[in-house]
């Protein structure tokens, strides 16, 4: 399958691009990660969860809902970062994202959430997008500073929602605000 995407968000070390079949064996190993299963939904443990999990990712950008990035740093899987839209064309989308294990703490996240925010408002632009939300359960305190070093407000408490069993933070960014952390000074 072949992925048209015309510009590749980048970010300083950072290259963002769609996934690919051959990142199974990264996403296999990333995956091994107890942390990151604790804050993700579906399992990749072998190659067929591998190649389950890429056939959603590339349905969602056949759908124009989901835009999955592998976040590459030096050529290696870091993590991953996508824009959630429940339908083309609305208003607000969700920031989605994950680091691998080896790749935490280095500042990963929140660049790769930045380039994304930025591609995401210039590209949606026309589309009507105005605001992204980045949600996360309460008790993740890393994402909490990952959404505050990407410009993302907190906005609200979110009641818990299965699958999730705690109460979850709702932060926010409108695309006023990207442009103006673009502005030179």
């Amino acid at each position: 399958m072949t992925l048209a995407v015309t510009t590749h968000p980048t970010a300083d070390g950072l290259l963002l691009r769609p996934f690919e079949d051959t990142d199974a064996p990264a996403l296999i190993e990333a995956y091994r990660d107890e942390t990151l299963r604790r804050f993700t939904r579906t399992p990749v443990t072998d190659a067929e969860q591998a190649a389950h999990w890429l056939g959603l990712q590339y349905e969602g950008w056949a759908a124009g809902t989901r835009y999955s990035f592998a976040v590459l740093e030096a050529g290696e899987l870091a993590g991953n970062v996508a824009l959630k839209r429940g339908a083309p064309g609305g208003e607000s989308a969700e920031v989605g994202y994950w680091t691998a294990a080896p790749a935490r703490g280095r500042g990963v996240a929140p660049r790769a959430v930045e380039a994304l925010t930025a591609w995401a408002f210039d590209t949606f632009a026309d589309d009507g997008l105005l605001r992204i939300d980045l949600l996360h359960e309460g008790d993740n305190d890393a994402s909490c500073r990952v959404a505050e070093k990407s410009g993302y407000a907190f906005a609200e408490i979110v009641p818990a929602f299965p699958p999730y069993p705690l109460d979850g933070h709702r932060h926010s960014r409108k695309r006023l605000d990207a442009s103006e952390r673009r502005r030179p000074e």
